[in-house]
């Protein structure tokens, strides 16, 4: 695993994301198209880690009903979609290909696998996966192109790359570790 995932789900022992060999391409994909994209999620707050910890541990469970004690867990219930949702659980398992949301808890997994930035600073601040959430698609390098691809399909992506705005699922997280948002 890399990215996000070593850092959420790896162990003292596993190579940080961030001893990745520089990518010159990516860089400079980077400096044309937004904020910094950042792997390390031990570098966020202790708050934010503890939440992305349960999100994962949730999800990885592969019952959409383990979410809820981290939906409890949290101040607000997150955002799932753009009206008031009163159970995100039954909202998800509503919108999962099967009924189950195992798809759902996948995407979710897939995203914490990506890079991430920062948007804004202090109190009003959001960790924001995926990074593409908050980028150019149109200036991503061959290899950030290819982490798209993984996160969604090709058509997709393709689409989004053309039109350069990303309009998959997106999750954030402010510095106080509460989970304001996981939509599309």
């Amino acid at each position: 695993l890399t990215g996000a995932a070593l850092v959420v789900y790896g162990s003292a022992d596993t190579a940080a994301a961030s001893d990745k060999l520089p990518d010159p391409e990516a860089d400079a994909a980077q400096a044309r198209s937004g904020p910094k994209v950042l792997y390390d999620t031990k570098a966020t707050p202790k708050l934010v880690q503890r939440i992305l910890n349960m999100i994962v541990l949730a999800a990885q469970s592969g019952e959409i009903e383990e979410m809820r004690a981290v939906l409890e867990t949290n101040e607000l219930k997150p955002m799932v979609a753009a009206k008031h949702i009163d159970d995100p659980i039954a909202f998800w398992r509503a919108q999962s290909v099967d009924g189950t949301g195992r798809d759902i808890l996948a995407t979710m997994l897939d995203m914490l696998d990506t890079g991430f930035v920062l948007k804004g600073s202090g109190d009003t601040g959001m960790y924001v996966w995926p990074y593409f959430a908050e980028n150019d698609l149109a200036t991503l390098s061959p290899r950030e192109q290819v982490e798209l691809y993984r996160l969604v399909p090709p058509e997709q992506a393709k689409a989004m790359i053309a039109s350069g705005t990303y309009t998959g699922y997106r999750l954030g997280v402010a510095p106080n570790g509460i989970w304001h948002y996981f939509l599309k």
